[in-house]
């Protein structure tokens, strides 16, 4: 692993089918038999899931991984946590604030639970809104009235934001800094060789049929599965810009 590299692993649900509890993505929704290999391996490969500031904190030499869950779904309680606490691992949870309580979704003595046992809490936005999309007052009020909310389940502030949907850039970007964010992840895939505090940092995005062969590879970040990774979301960039977030996402849900 080249010094300063970050792998920062984006996960969401972990469901072993549509029937299990919490809210299915046929994409993003994880087997928990496949999350468990994934976390074998990186046991097996010596590498240890941290917070994300001990993460930056560190050297840049040690073989670190960060394991993110966006959303709040209710398997990040019942079935991620006993599992990376099986295995002494820390992850990050970004929750959207309006999810909290929804079926489904983790409810506040859930969120408390995770902070009990060490884990990470970050603003995932309020609603959910892709954040490019908001005016600069909505914008404000999306991203403040989050962290707020969380800060009160949580007892402690709230200094990390992951981007709902990854749409975001330098407005929002500066937006979350002034109000007091400090780690700022967004969903371009990448190693983070060089984590910036005046940048989106890099993740991985985690889906159901990643195989494990390919999990390693990105990881690592080499061979061929990082660089399809990246083109296939170049590739994405143009659908996007033309439909536009909302017009992207309706034909994202009639393809799947």
């Amino acid at each position: 692993m080249k010094p300063h590299a970050l792998p920062i692993l984006m996960y969401h649900g972990l469901h072993a089918d549509a029937s299990a509890r919490g809210r299915f993505d046929p994409v993003y929704s994880v087997r928990p038999d496949a999350f468990a290999r994934q976390l074998d391996w990186l046991v097996e490969h010596q590498y240890r899931a941290v917070r994300l500031e001990d993460a930056l904190a560190s050297s840049g030499r040690d073989r670190h991984v960060v394991i993110t869950f966006d959303d709040g779904d209710v398997s990040n309680v019942e079935v991620a946590l006993p599992m990376l606490r099986e295995r002494g691992f820390h992850a990050e949870f970004y929750v959207t604030s309006d999810f909290i309580g929804q079926p489904g979704m983790l409810p506040a003595d859930g969120v408390r639970e995770l902070v009990a046992h060490g884990m990470g809490i970050g603003s995932h936005g309020r609603t959910h809104a892709f954040l490019q999309d908001l005016d600069t007052a909505a914008l404000y009020a999306e991203l403040d009235d989050s962290r707020c909310r969380l800060q009160a389940i949580c007892g402690h502030p709230i200094d990390s934001l992951a981007l709902p949907g990854g749409r975001g850039g330098e407005r929002e970007l500066h937006a979350a800094q002034r109000l007091g964010y400090r780690h700022l992840l967004g969903s371009v895939p990448g190693p983070n060789r060089t984590p910036r505090a005046d940048a989106w940092l890099q993740r991985v995005p985690v889906t159901r049929d990643l195989s494990l062969q390919d999990f390693a590879a990105l990881v690592r970040w080499r061979g061929w599965t990082p660089r399809w990774l990246q083109a296939r979301h170049a590739a994405l960039t143009l659908p996007k810009l033309v439909l536009g977030n909302d017009g992207y996402q309706r034909l994202r849900e009639r393809l799947l």
